[in-house]
Order: structure tokens, then sequence, then C-alpha cells
């Protein structure tokens, strides 16, 4: 290794996450098995990682023996291990049990207002059929959570492989079971979306059996896309951009 930097015997992978979006928790879990003294590589594309990680070793006592550039953009930070982490498995848990919470509060007539920890947006109709409503609907939020879970999952996973990505977009569209019944008019059947359709427009310098791959992971490991499998089915496929 240049620089007298000492072998890793483990790397991790944190691609574009930043230090308060699971990286640490990233490193620690690749860490727990390590001997104390033993060297661990961290991997990030991250600018704020620069700032962040050196003040997280400090504070917990491990020692950043080095850096280095690494390929597509990274940096690569080597960290020796103090000692076992004790607290590691309880912070796994803490993750495990989060909570996401969310306030809303109606505004009256045909609209509401959502508040998410320091963010605030207008919310309409739970489904609108006129496209000069002022507020986005609840329906239309839904599917741009799951197109922005699904984009910025597979962004990151494509950072941690050393994919570039250099455009990605996906549309997004879903149909009601009966849209009747949310309306009063009819009272069999379901209101719910039946279905959603996903196509993935990506350009990047992955092989096809890569992207397929990147893809197919990504979905697995969508939490919203996870969520609404449950009771619809979403029907994704990729296209080159």
């Amino acid at each position: 290794m240049p620089d007298n930097i000492p072998e890793p015997e483990a790397t991790c992978d944190g691609g574009d996450l930043d230090c308060g979006s699971g990286l640490l928790l990233i490193i620690r879990n690749a860490m727990a098995p390590l001997a104390a003294g033993a060297v661990l590589e961290v991997r990030s594309r991250e600018i704020s990682v620069k700032e962040d990680l050196p003040a997280w070793c400090r504070l917990v006592g491990h020692d950043l023996v080095g850096t280095r550039q690494g390929v597509a953009g990274s940096t690569n930070y080597f960290i020796r291990k103090k000692a076992a982490d004790g607290v590691l498995r309880q912070d796994l848990q803490q993750a495990q049990k989060h909570v996401w919470r969310a306030r809303v509060r109606g505004k009256g007539g045909m609209e509401a207002q959502v508040f998410v920890r320091n963010h605030s947006f207008a919310a309409g109709q739970p489904l609108s059929f006129d496209t000069a409503d002022k507020a986005v609907s609840a329906a239309e939020y839904l599917l741009g959570a799951l197109g922005s879970c699904i984009a910025v999952g597979l962004q990151w996973r494509a950072s941690q492989r050393g994919i570039r990505v250099n455009n990605l977009e996906i549309s997004l569209q879903a149909k009601a079971e009966n849209v009747l019944v949310y309306l009063g008019v009819e009272s069999a059947g379901n209101p719910g979306l039946a279905e959603v359709e996903a196509v993935i427009y990506v350009d990047c310098d992955a092989g096809q059996e890569a992207l397929d791959e990147l893809v197919r992971e990504t979905m697995e490991r969508s939490p919203v896309t996870q969520t609404l499998q449950r009771a619809v089915a979403i029907k994704a496929q990729t296209r080159r951009a």
C-alpha cells in the first residue's frame, strides 16, 4: 500500500451515503468481526465524509491511519480498530426499531399540510382528475415516493459498485381498481390502486447483466417498493436512456 498505509483486513463501500445516513452503521458492522488493531478500508464518494469520518474516529477512539484517492471519484479511508465495539448490537437494534413520523393538518376544502421533520408541503385530494390542481394528490405523492425510493436506491447501489450513472429517470403510472368507490358513486370494489407500472430509463457504463442485477437488488431492498408490493402488483422494466 502507498504512503505506509497498512494492508486492510476488510473493506466496506458506503457509496454516496453520508455519516448521518447509515454509513457509520455499515462501518461498525464491517469492523465488528475484526480484532483490535486490525485495519478496515472504507470507500466513499460523499464529500462530507472527509470531515465527518475523522471526527467520528476521534470521538470513538479509532485511529484513521491514512487516506488515498480511489476510483470513480471515491476516497479510501483506512481505520485501525481500537477494541471491540460493545454497543454495536444495541445501535443496530435501535436502527431496526426506528420510527418515521409525519404530522398532517387539514386546511379546509380539498387540501392538507404535511409536516415531516423540518420539511412541510401541501397535499391535495386523495385522487385528482384535474391537471390544474394547485396541490399534488395523495396518489401522486405515493407514485413519487415509490419512484424516488427506487431512483435514490439505485444511484447509491451503483456508487457502491463503481458504476457511473449518467442519466436516470423513472416513469410511473397507476390506475385505481374502482375509482367510483372513492367518489361515492358505487359501493362494490376497491378504490385502491390495482397495479403500478414503472419504466426505469438509465444511461450508465455498466453492461446489461450488471445493470439487471443492480436493478434487481435495488427493487428487493427498496422499502417503499416492498411495502407496496404487499398490496399491489408493481411491474418494473429497465430501458437504456
